[in-house]
């Protein structure tokens, strides 16, 4: 049909008609609307329980992996605040080592300051006897160098001065004299 026949046949329309349907035409769209309406319907039938089976399986399906999801979900979080425990366990632990390995530090630092005192006290105390005794012996080594220098002089000014009669007297008079004569501690 070209457009020019369609225009043609337009223009044989009665008047105030937009289409012209006459009986045949109308029994035709009627046997095609049952057609139709027959065809869904049995479509309907025949596709209708396998779609729902299809849908209902997917949607179980669906249903099944949400509440697995959901599960999952849950035991993660489970296992979440297990890890979370057990770092807070770990953190305590950690902080009572800590805690402990900085007594036990302390306690050596006071014992290792105790015995370096001690040590210090005893090294002072050996230093002022050493001292003690050095300052003794020094005080004996004077003593015994004057009681020779004065040997040495008394016994050239004797010499020189004195006679052999003198010289005895005076020497059991100082004899004498140095055993009531007590030495200075």
């Amino acid at each position: 049909m070209d457009f020019g026949s369609f225009l043609s046949s337009a223009a044989e329309l009665p008047a105030g008609r937009v289409f012209g349907i006459d009986s045949q035409t109308f029994i035709q769209i009627v046997a095609n609307v049952i057609n139709v309406a027959v065809l869904a319907g049995f479509l309907a039938y025949l596709l209708y329980r396998p779609v729902r089976t299809i849908l209902s399986k997917r949607t179980n399906k669906i249903q099944g992996q949400l509440l697995q999801a959901e599960e999952e979900l849950e035991k993660a979080t489970q296992l979440r605040q297990q890890y979370e425990q057990k770092m807070e366990e770990v953190e305590r632990e950690r902080e009572e080592i800590l805690g402990e390995a900085r007594k036990i530090a302390a306690d050596s630092s006071r014992r290792l300051i105790g015995d370096a005192k001690k040590e210090a006290e005893t090294i002072r105390e050996r230093a002022a006897a050493n001292v003690e005794m050095e300052w003794e012996r020094a005080e004996n080594d004077m003593r015994t160098a004057i009681i020779d220098v004065s040997a040495v002089m008394a016994e050239k000014f004797v010499s020189l001065a004195i006679n052999k009669e003198t010289h005895d007297s005076l020497f059991e008079e100082t004899i004498s004299d140095l055993d009531n004569m007590k030495w200075k501690d």
